[in-house]
């Protein structure tokens, strides 16, 4: 029987982490980017080769 109570615990213990890591995912990647970083990422596939600026990497290949 305690065994059984240990694994419902844990259960609903990894349930409740999960939604948190879930939710803090979501919330990094919505709210804590600017939204003109996913603009410039947006436009990438339309852009030419020669006019591609990357500015968060100056020395980047």
């Amino acid at each position: 029987m305690a065994i059984e109570n240990l694994f419902d615990s844990a259960s609903s213990v990894m349930t409740v982490v999960s939604f948190i890591t879930f939710a803090g995912i979501v919330w990094w990647t919505y709210v804590s980017h600017k939204k003109s970083d996913f603009d410039a990422a947006a436009q990438l596939p339309f852009v030419g080769d020669d006019d591609v600026t990357m500015s968060g990497e100056p020395n980047h290949v």
